[in-house]
């Protein structure tokens, strides 16, 4: 089993109730707070590319990149022909981040950070994206908090669409702060009208705030701030989604 391999092709069929535009209007009201040194944006771990296409509609130069050629390959397809300008996007794991220039800002959402469960390849993924940040640029990014993923312990869900169909369950360990879905996924072939099953297995990392302030200290960036899911505020207790922003020294 690995991740995002069979779940691709179906992957913004069962995740229809995320509001990308939501998101992105959230991003550009930190953009607002700061002068950024240009509009060029980097979409760090963008999966199928819906929030890449959001701002780049919105008018910022975008890349994309992500370690799933899967998930690329559905990127690539839904931001094809977007003006003004089309985004590009580059098939590179986070930790070896490797741009062509730099950026004027990065963002990674939908819990991209707590993909990275091994702390050296973090560090090493802040490392990269700091490097490639024109002086003055914001990295913005979120977790799923330690509290949600302690939460989902022994949780079972299921996601369904007429054409698609995914049952999962959660493990956490306290030992290794992982938790670990284990995902059956059925897609229905309208070619022969049956249904085709995959498994995956995705893993993810409790990260506390402590840790994750220290990493981008670490790696160089400063006026490290948290917020709460989609706010502009601090987070609360027990807060399941925490913001990140962070900016490299002027």
């Amino acid at each position: 089993m690995s991740s995002y391999d069979f779940l691709a092709s179906c992957y913004d069929r069962l995740t229809y109730d995320i509001n990308y535009a939501a998101w992105a209007g959230y991003i550009e009201k930190h953009f607002a707070k700061y002068t950024l040194p240009g509009r060029t944006i980097l979409d760090l771990a963008c999966g199928t590319g819906s929030l890449t296409r959001e701002l780049a509609l919105r008018g910022y130069e975008m890349i994309g990149v992500d370690q799933s050629p899967e998930m690329l390959a559905e990127a690539a397809e839904k931001n094809r022909g977007i003006s003004p300008i089309e985004p590009i996007f580059l098939c590179q794991p986070m930790e070896k981040l490797d741009l062509y220039g730099t950026i004027d800002a990065c963002v990674c959402c939908l819990d991209s950070v707590n993909y990275i469960t091994d702390p050296k390849k973090l560090a090493r993924a802040f490392q990269r994206v700091h490097l490639f940040l024109m002086p003055g640029g914001l990295f913005l990014f979120d977790i799923n908090s330690p509290e949600k993923l302690e939460g989902l312990d022994g949780q079972v869900f299921l996601d369904e669409t007429e054409d698609a169909y995914c049952v999962w369950r959660a493990e956490y360990s306290r030992r290794s702060h992982i938790c670990s879905y284990f995902m059956d996924i059925f897609q229905l072939d309208s070619g022969t009208g049956l249904w085709n099953r995959g498994e995956e297995l995705h893993r993810e990392r409790a990260y506390t705030a402590v840790e994750l302030t220290g990493l981008l200290t670490e790696a160089g960036f400063q006026e490290i701030k948290t917020f709460g899911e989609l706010k502009m505020r601090p987070p609360k207790p027990g807060e399941q989604r925490i913001f990140f922003t962070a900016r490299k020294d002027t």
